[in-house]
């Protein structure tokens, strides 16, 4: 487990915060070293250790599908969502990490091989606590590295400053200019009446991405945001299951998955697949090391997150980290996933 600090206190429209925490898991099978993580409480940890350690130890290097049962199944009485799912999350990607390692290959193979190189991703960050300097330098950096869109925050103090949020949209469209997708994401700050006005506004000044606009949980709110507005509805990120899954999927318009958070990369996979019966795509959040490798063999992929906090972490962190450049992320050529935990930040 490592704590990084953010360089100043940071906030969305529902929640602050002033460092991350990475829960990781190291898995050995001869010479070979499997990597997962988690963005997490530290209680992940004890979950791990406490429930999860002891099915995976001793068990076949290649039982990747056997093994996501039965940590599911130890979560029956503790609940399988939430914590316990960040902490089963963690393990299945170093599941899949050894595996392919074990097998001389890489992690999209055993997905059935990867369809691209290389994946779009969004600039994202844009915190509501940034001052205009701050957020035209956060801009410019993913500008710099190619992205053709890119997201902020909006949804202040609970929807309380809804002028604000729409004047620091209209701050992005003059930093981005013409040619780049504007994204905005509230946090489930708003009520329902809120979102569908805001919205509308939002389509006024040619946003394309309304990302929770009210809570995730309020399915019902959320198709009545998504039946007023042009710009895609979004949400999923908290998704621990198929059952949260098959709950959105009739009222977004793209379906956010989180490797970290949803069942690991076995549950990511699942998850996409559930999307593409119902024919939408699916947009990986945050995380974009760990995304990387396993999205370039997902079909109905749109792009991945870059969240500002997590693409300057994890080069901290890890070592093959994918690069950014010209508006893609290309994984590194290595084994497993390419990830290998960088030796400083093996010591909490």
């Amino acid at each position: 487990m490592r704590t990084f600090p953010t360089p100043e206190p940071e906030a969305d429209g529902t929640l602050e915060w002033s460092a991350t925490t990475a829960v990781v898991v190291l898995l050995e099978a001869g010479d070979h070293i499997g990597l997962g993580l988690t963005y997490s409480s530290p209680a992940a940890e004890a979950v791990i250790q406490h429930h999860l350690a002891d099915i995976v130890r001793g068990s076949d290097a290649l039982a990747v599908a056997a093994d996501w049962e039965a940590m599911h199944r130890a979560g029956r009485n503790l609940g399988t969502r939430g914590l316990f799912a960040h902490a089963l999350s963690a393990v299945d990607i170093a599941r899949w990490d050894l595996a392919a390692r074990v097998l001389g290959t890489n992690v999209a193979a055993l997905a059935g091989g990867a369809i691209r190189g290389s994946i779009p991703f969004y600039g994202s960050g844009g915190f509501t606590t940034l001052d205009d300097t701050q957020l035209a330098d956060q801009v410019d950096s993913w500008l710099r590295d190619g992205a053709t869109r890119v997201k902020i925050k909006i949804g202040e103090s609970w929807g309380t400053r809804i002028d604000r949020d729409l004047s620091r949209v209209h701050r992005l469209a003059a930093l981005v200019g013409p040619g780049v997708a504007m994204m905005v994401d509230a946090n489930g700050g708003y009520s329902p009446g809120q979102a569908r006005r805001v919205g509308l506004a939002l389509d006024d000044l040619g946003v394309d991405w309304f990302e929770e606009p009210v809570s995730s949980d309020a399915v019902s709110s959320l198709n009545l945001v998504r039946l007023s507005v042009r710009c895609d509805v979004t949400a999923g990120e908290y998704a621990a299951d198929l059952y949260d899954i098959a709950a959105l999927l009739p009222v977004v318009d793209c379906l956010q998955l989180d490797a970290t958070r949803c069942g690991g990369y076995t549950g990511f996979l699942r998850g996409a697949a559930l999307a593409a019966s119902s024919g939408l795509q699916v947009s990986a959040h945050c995380a974009p090391a760990v995304h990387a490798p396993i999205a370039t063999a997902v079909p109905n992929l749109r792009h991945v997150e870059y969240f500002v906090d997590h693409a300057r972490l994890e080069p901290q962190l890890m070592d093959g980290v994918a690069t950014a450049a010209d508006g893609v992320l290309t994984p590194s050529a290595g084994n497993g996933h390419g990830l290998t935990l960088r030796r400083p930040a093996a010591t909490p």
